[in-house]
């Protein structure tokens, strides 16, 4: 991916951020990847809802939600691809040590990328994915939240580039599947969608909720729970979901080669009008 095109802090051009900010030390924060097309960000609304509910549960005040889309539908305008990444941080340390002194004041980070270059065909054909060896933790604290500590995502895109595959699984300590690297997973088993749940660890990704709400919608029975390695070595179908990719087939996991199977194409068939022609909920 390019450098940004555009960086902006609290609404205003910058070429930096303070050295003391809470973010940069801690990881204190929380941000978002919007995907956009045709000049509209997508699901612009199930984000926001996510950074609302996030910020409240680390008690950081976002800022004007309003001001909020404002500025993420400015920086989608007019560009035909793009990638928003909104980031909101505590603000500036105010005192050395990890504790907040809860005078802080908030930064909001806006920054809009140009569309990376990707192999076509991935959308319909599928991606090979192989299995992490390195395990994420485990803090219902932080379950679900896109926080700014992604140091574990980070060993693991290192090690999915050395095994050369698209995507690399993830367990947990104790043995759950998690996630994907950059995207959810989902598997199929007798036409049963399954998902893990993500009350230990793992991100609840805005194209997981639109795909379990296109599921329900079309009568898929759904479960979310915790999965196994054998549940994925049953799996008959396996996808991958994040924001901008929308949904990948895993067509190999490791040395097993999977099809590309109907339910799978069924949901990528129901989500394809919102990818291409964005809706904001």
């Amino acid at each position: 991916m390019s450098a940004p095109e555009v960086i902006l802090a609290n609404g205003r051009p910058t070429q930096g951020i303070s050295p003391l900010d809470r973010g940069l030390h801690f990881g204190d924060g929380l941000f978002e990847t919007i995907a956009c097309r045709r000049g509209r960000p997508r699901f612009l609304a199930l984000h926001l809802d996510r950074l609302i509910q996030g910020c409240e549960r680390l008690r950081i005040a976002p800022g004007d939600v309003d001001t909020i889309r404002g500025e993420v539908t400015e920086l989608a305008h007019r560009t035909d691809a793009a990638i928003v990444k909104l980031i909101v941080t505590r603000g500036e340390s105010l005192a050395r040590g990890y504790a907040a002194t809860g005078s802080e004041r908030p930064m909001r980070i806006a920054l809009r990328y140009p569309w990376p270059i990707e192999e076509t065909g991935s959308w319909r054909a599928g991606v090979r994915a192989g299995v992490a060896a390195m395990r994420l933790g485990e803090n219902p604290a932080l379950a679900g939240l896109k926080h700014l500590n992604r140091l574990e995502q980070v060993l693991a895109q290192t090690e999915r580039d050395i095994r050369q595959v698209r995507e690399l699984l993830l367990f947990s300590s104790s043995g759950r599947l998690v996630c994907g690297t950059m995207s959810n997973v989902f598997l199929v088993k007798e036409s049963k969608l399954q998902t893990p749940r993500l009350d230990l660890c793992g991100v609840a990704g805005v194209m997981r909720r639109v795909v379990l709400r296109e599921a329900r919608r079309a009568g898929i029975r759904i479960e979310e729970r915790e999965l196994t390695a054998q549940d994925l070595e049953q799996a008959e179908e396996v996808f991958l979901t994040n924001a901008r990719i929308g949904i990948w087939p895993v067509n190999a996991l490791e040395s097993r080669e999977l099809a590309v199977g109907p339910v799978t194409q069924s949901l990528q068939s129901a989500i394809e009008p919102m990818l291409e022609d964005p809706v904001d909920a």
